[in-house]
């Protein structure tokens, strides 16, 4: 009983047969479609200031311009002519979907070839050039939401969020650009990006417009009606290109994560470091472009970050390193601030080698020194068996009106005075011994 009520709650949630509006949204539809009058200058509106918003780098602009455009009207148009396979319908949104993109592209050409404006950094026109896995995310949702507002009786502000979602307009803008400026990257990879997000959001339509199970035309009208074999070439021909599209999306979004992965936590190879990179992709294969600084890795150094490479799903066919060449010394930075950082690293590494070595020496002295000092308190000891504790150290000696000096002071402790031949002997001895000039003995009694 209570996995029966919990079922029949949850199709009362989902349940939209008490919210469909299926013949208002028909009609919605087939009157959006139609591009004459208003909607002529509505688009021409909409061109213009997105066209303006991407010259100028403005979001508030461009959204504005997605709000206005009927772009999407067609594209919706197509998807639910597939659904209730009303040929005239998918006909005159193809009609007027490619009059619409051609008007758009056409105008956008225009303004950038008049404008007087030229950015050296047009971030919101680069941000159109390169299609990924989100913008079908988006454009398949966004379909989602769509038509499911055009569906429902009470209307509300869901097709405004739609059109800024799926943004149609700019990327016809940045074709546009792209034209005046005859940039390939420009044109083909907004191209690209409109064709996804128009594809998704047409086969998003029909998917839901089967679902709701909206009639379709009469069987009785044979030219009206679209049969199952022209909807099924026509599914084929949306669905294939965007199983490809969607599939190449999703390996270069995962190449480009595992690059930045890659470069983010192995920066350096031997004492190279990774300054920069760029990817490359075709149709086949992804590539990564390395640019590095510094001297020449070895073969093994550049072994072992293939093999790190390699952790991060990268190949090592897949790595070029600046024009196939590693860069050899500072002189191939392209930056000047890199070069000076370059330079003072080195600098630094240099005095904080020096100064080691300087150090290394001090202490090799040392401990020279001490192993010294230690035989030779050892060797007095032996030789005169009434001397109890021998002390060796360095002195600086004072003199008025003279320069101070250093001498070696030995201060012997013995059970039995020695003489004061015996003391001479003893510093000639320890100045040949020590290898000091200035030697100076001092004898105590040990203290009682």
């Amino acid at each position: 009983m209570a996995n029966r009520s919990f079922k029949y709650r949850l199709l009362r949630l989902v349940n939209m047969s008490d919210d469909l509006d299926r013949e208002g949204a028909s009609v919605s539809i087939r009157n959006g479609i139609h591009f004459h009058g208003a909607n002529v200058f509505i688009l021409a509106c909409a061109i213009v200031i997105a066209s303006v918003g991407l010259n100028v780098n403005s979001i508030p602009v461009i959204i504005g311009a997605m709000l206005i455009s009927p772009v999407m009207a067609p594209i919706l148009g197509f998807g639910f002519g597939l659904g209730v396979r009303d040929n005239q319908l998918v006909k005159d949104s193809l009609k007027n979907f490619l009059i619409m993109v051609s008007i758009s592209i056409g105008a956008s050409f225009l303004y950038f070839l008049l404008s007087p404006l030229h950015l050296e950094n047009p971030t919101e026109l680069l941000a159109r050039t390169n299609p990924t896995l989100y913008d079908v995310l988006i454009a398949l949702f966004g379909g989602f939401a769509g038509i499911l507002e055009l569906s429902r009786k009470k209307k509300g502000t869901v097709l405004s969020g739609v059109a800024i979602a799926t943004a149609l307009m700019p990327p016809l803008c940045t074709v546009g650009y792209g034209l005046s400026l005859f940039n390939a990257r420009y044109i083909f990879g907004a191209l690209y990006l409109f064709l996804i997000n128009s594809v998704f959001i047409a086969l998003a339509t029909f998917i839901i417009v089967k679902y709701l199970k909206y009639p379709v035309v009469s069987a009785g009208d044979s030219k009206k009606r679209l049969s199952k074999r022209s909807v099924t070439i026509l599914l084929l021909l949306v669905i294939i290109p965007s199983v490809f599209s969607a599939v190449r999306i999703v390996r270069e979004s995962n190449f480009s994560r595992h690059v930045e992965q890659l470069v983010s936590n192995h920066n350096t190879i031997g004492r190279s470091y990774i300054y920069d990179h760029k990817n490359h992709f075709s149709f086949r294969h992804a590539t990564v472009e390395l640019f590095v600084a510094g001297p020449s890795p070895t073969d093994r150094e550049l072994e072992s970050f293939y093999n790190l490479a390699e952790d991060y799903g990268i190949k090592r066919s897949q790595i070029a390193f600046s024009d196939n060449n590693l860069v050899t010394g500072i002189a191939a930075l392209e930056s000047d601030m890199v070069k000076e950082l370059y330079n003072a690293s080195e600098q630094r590494q240099d005095v904080l080698i020096d100064s080691i070595k300087r150090l290394d020496d001090s202490l090799a002295l040392y401990r020279a020194q001490d192993a010294l000092c230690d035989a030779v308190a050892r060797e007095v000891v032996v030789q005169y068996p009434s001397v109890t504790r021998v002390v060796l150290g360095k002195a600086r000696t004072l003199s008025a009106g003279a320069k101070s000096d250093t001498q070696f002071v030995v201060l012997i402790e013995t059970t039995v005075p020695l003489s004061q031949a015996e003391l001479d002997k003893l510093e000639a001895w320890l100045r040949v011994r020590l290898d000091q000039k200035q030697v100076s003995v001092i004898q105590s009694s040990p203290s009682k």
